[in-house]
């Protein structure tokens, strides 16, 4: 009933264990972000709707969602978002220690603290900066989020508007596809508007104009990455036209960017919308292993 393939992280797993990169033992494995977690970003309000299940169709954009006990949609939709929110700030919490870390679900950027939309129901890249900023302010005090989904991200821009001397967004988007918000617009400290079906020649000399123009402004403490692949040719809501090959470098220079100068790197899967981007995905981070950009024992 819906365009996104659930399926897509349990096979970006299973891909790079077949490749031997990972195993059950090697991974870490998040907790469910709680009620709790999720106040530092959210209202109470927006967490109270989502026990309506029309609130929740609405936000995944699956109308039949309406028609189901909210206990099923909690249990089925809203608690696996919940780990994989609690994966993102994981993640944080790692590449402080390691230098990078990969979460390979996540990546939620439609969500503000009041209000869901766009298949994003929490506020992850949102709750992850504002975690490590309270609760590991000695070494993180600014963050940069280079969003690279095919769409604006316009919740964590929502939420960051008028915070900017702290949070540098770069974001890198289709201008003529969802959301359009022109408000969240001003959160965003370098914006790439892209026209569709943009190819890999041009996409790939932006990223690197843009990112290291904004490196160059700009030193984080961590640097987010919200890798989405939905800028693969082919996919119906991405309406871009990069290839398997462009993804893969496309992730290589930001890692290699950011490992370069020594800046923390969380990176996050979300948006993607083919079957065939959990082996891209895959494929990428297994390029990133081979070019010693990340280790081969940790995820």
């Amino acid at each position: 009933m819906h365009p996104f393939d659930a399926s897509k992280w349990g096979n970006i797993f299973q891909f790079l264990k077949d490749e031997g990169l990972v195993t059950e033992d090697s991974v870490v494995v998040p907790r469910e972000a709680t009620e709790a977690d999720l106040l530092l970003v959210h209202t109470k309000k927006y967490l109270n709707s989502l026990k309506w299940s029309w609130n929740v169709a609405a936000i995944a954009e699956v109308p039949a969602l309406a028609l189901l006990p909210n206990f099923l949609i909690q249990k089925f939709y809203l608690q696996p978002m919940r780990y994989q929110t609690g994966g993102t700030v994981l993640a944080g919490r790692l590449a402080l220690e390691r230098g990078w870390a990969i979460n390979i679900g996540g990546g939620f950027h439609h969500c503000s603290g009041g209000h869901g939309g766009g298949f994003c129901p929490y506020a992850d890249i949102t709750l992850l900066i504002r975690h490590l900023f309270r609760y590991e302010a000695s070494r993180v005090r600014t963050a940069m989020i280079v969003d690279l989904d095919a769409h604006q991200g316009n919740g964590h821009e929502t939420d960051f508007l008028g915070k900017e001397t702290s949070v540098f967004i770069m974001d890198m988007y289709n201008s003529n596809i969802y959301p359009r918000d022109r408000k969240a617009e001003e959160a965003i400290r370098c914006k790439v508007k892209l026209q569709s079906f943009i190819e890999d020649r041009e996409y790939l000399a932006s990223v690197k104009k843009y990112l290291d123009e904004s490196l160059a402004n700009f030193h984080p403490d961590i640097l987010v990455y919200n890798a989405g692949t939905d800028i693969l040719e082919g996919d119906s809501l991405g309406l871009l036209s990069v290839s398997a090959l462009g993804i893969i470098e496309r992730d290589e220079i930001v890692f290699r960017r950011a490992r370069e100068r020594n800046i923390p790197i969380v990176m996050l899967t979300s948006g993607g919308y083919l079957k065939k981007t959990a082996r891209i995905i895959a494929d990428s981070i297994l390029n990133l292993h081979e070019h010693g950009l990340i280790s081969l024992d940790i995820t």
